[in-house]
């Protein structure tokens, strides 16, 4: 945790490689001191075929998906700082955002959390 998912189109990648966009946004989430390094994942998915509004011909848009427990302030500050760094790669892309989505506690999972030596329920157990 967290989960960074970055959709976008494949003309994107045209301007700039995924490691370029993933590192951004990956260097972005460290520096904001919300998140222990090893937790932080980004994936990158280019779609071929979508449909924009007219005369538009790129969109990126980036889900952003964490543990609850982060202030509403906290979140805004991460978002508009990965939105600011990215707009910086593509300053002329037609559609670009960034959402940032809690993760309930109570109803997640990972195979820490169910490994028999975790006696303390850690979520980060053995990373």
């Amino acid at each position: 945790m967290p989960h960074f998912i970055i959709e976008c189109s494949k003309n994107i990648l045209q301007q700039r490689t995924p490691e370029e966009i993933m590192n951004v946004v990956y260097e972005t989430a460290d520096s904001s001191g919300l998140f222990a390094l090893n937790d932080i994942k980004v994936r990158l998915h280019p779609y071929e075929y979508y449909r924009l509004g007219d005369k538009k011909d790129s969109f990126l848009h980036i889900f952003g998906y964490i543990m609850e427990g982060r202030s509403t302030e906290q979140k805004a500050i991460l978002s508009k700082q990965i939105c600011t760094n990215v707009t910086a790669l593509f300053p002329d892309i037609s559609f670009f955002a960034v959402s940032i989505h809690e993760i309930e506690a109570a109803t997640y999972c990972n195979k820490a959390l169910i490994n028999p030596e975790n006696s303390d329920h850690n979520r980060h157990f053995g990373l």
